[in-house]
Formats: C-alpha cells, sequence, structure tokens
C-alpha cells in the first residue's frame, strides 16, 4: 500500500527563501556590473583628457555635482617641503604610508585641497625634507577622488598613522582651513628627486567581474528550484 506524504510545508518555505536570496544576489551583481562599467568608461575618458584648472572643478563640487576622476592641475608652491601626514595604504600587496599634504587654493567656500603626494614602503625609513617656509615653484596634476567613509573596521586615527581619510580632522592637522571635501591623487611627482615616494596615477586596469558573479547567483538560484522539483516528482511518484 503507497502512502501519500503531505505537502513540504516547512521545506518550501526554507527553499523559496534561499531562492529569493540568490536572485537577489545576483541582481546585485547585475547592478555593480552596470555601476563599474560607467566607472571604467570614466577612467577611460579620464585618461585622455587633458588636467584643467582646479578651481573650476572645485566649484562644481560646492555646487554637489560628482567631481570624482577629475583630472586638474594646481600650483602648490612648497608643496615638496611641505608638512605631511602619513595615511596607511598597500601598494601591490607592500604595506606603507602615503603622504598627505595640504595645497591652500582660492576656490570658495574651500581655501585648501589635500594632496595625496604618493606611496611610501615600510621598508623605506627616510622621509621628504620639511621646510614649512619653502616657497618653491611646483605644479601637480593629479585626479580629484572623494575619500570612502569610515567603516566600523577601520582602527582609530592616530597622529603619527592616519588610517581614513578624513579631510576636516587631516586639514586642522595641518594647518589648513576650509579645506575641500575630495584628495587630489597627484600623477606628477612632488619630490621628483626622492625616488621612494611613488605618485598614485589612476589605475589602468580594474576587474570586472560582475557577470562571472551574476551569473553564478542565478545558476545556484536554477539548480536550487531544479533540485526542489525533482524532490516535489520524486515524492508524488512514492
Amino acid at each position: 500500500m503507497t502512502v501519500r506524504r503531505g505537502f513540504p510545508v516547512i521545506l518550501t518555505v526554507a527553499t523559496a527563501i534561499a531562492f529569493l536570496i540568490l536572485v537577489s544576489l545576483g541582481t546585485w551583481q547585475v547592478q555593480r556590473l552596470h555601476w563599474k562599467r560607467d566607472l571604467l568608461r570614466r577612467i577611460e575618458a579620464l585618461q585622455a583628457a587633458p588636467a584643467g584648472p582646479i578651481g573650476p572643478a572645485l566649484a562644481r563640487r560646492a555646487a554637489g555635482q560628482d567631481v570624482d576622476f577629475t583630472r586638474v592641475r594646481v600650483e602648490c608652491p612648497g608643496l615638496a617641503a611641505a608638512p605631511y601626514l602619513e595615511l596607511y595604504g598597500l601598494r601591490e600587496g607592500q604595506a606603507g604610508a602615503r603622504l598627505i599634504s595640504a595645497c591652500a587654493v582660492d576656490a570658495p567656500p574651500y581655501r585648501a585641497v589635500l594632496v595625496d603626494r604618493g606611496f611610501v614602503a615600510d621598508t623605506v625609513s627616510s622621509r621628504p625634507p620639511v621646510d614649512p617656509a619653502s616657497r618653491a615653484p611646483l605644479t601637480v596634476t593629479g585626479v580629484l577622488r572623494s575619500p570612502d567613509p569610515a567603516s566600523r573596521f577601520s582602527p582609530p586615527n592616530r597622529p603619527e598613522r592616519w588610517f581614513t581619510r578624513d579631510a576636516q580632522a587631516m586639514a586642522a592637522a595641518l594647518g589648513a582651513s576650509a579645506p575641500a571635501p575630495v584628495f587630489l591623487m597627484a600623477e606628477t611627482p612632488t619630490n621628483p628627486e626622492w625616488k621612494a615616494l611613488t605618485p598614485a596615477p589612476v589605475p589602468a586596469n580594474i576587474s570586472n567581474r560582475h557577470l562571472e558573479y551574476a551569473g553564478t547567483w542565478y545558476g545556484l538560484a536554477a539548480a536550487l528550484a531544479g533540485v526542489y522539483a525533482a524532490m516535489l516528482l520524486k515524492r508524488r511518484k512514492s
């Protein structure tokens, strides 16, 4: 005698929840795919764009516009010997510090922009000379970038080593007022004679595997649905 088992309500609910989660993850990756493609298009255009004066770009930022990846140039007299803060960074798997200095600008409401002068590996103990009185002429070309917000896992900033790009706090520590809320990532060297300091150009190769990730999540959702359907069919026949 064949005993027909009841409909698996709990298993069905659990399967439906898991299916929705997998589909949501796939959809999120598709959204990330569109964002990454837009980002890569902007970077590609940037790499061929000439650098413009920083003033108009900061004016657009003050008006609420997005100026990320905008290439600019600015005169920063004395920057090569300016005081700096050390921001923790990684480059090609090597730990080190990024040197952050302030550059005065005339771009109301901003009077300063923080310049990321480049990366120094932790294996290098020396640093560029500091002379606050220096006014040696220097033109910096670089890319404006908005800082990533601190996360709950970010270590607290310390005077000797910073871990988050806090423009207001960094500017205050450097004695600069009214800083712009973006950082200028130098592409040209601020200390050509000091080779240990490597400028940070816009990355030329940014991976874009979101389509692959989306296919994985959607594939898992389809597999889950197939296993569930096979289980129902088997229960029906038993």
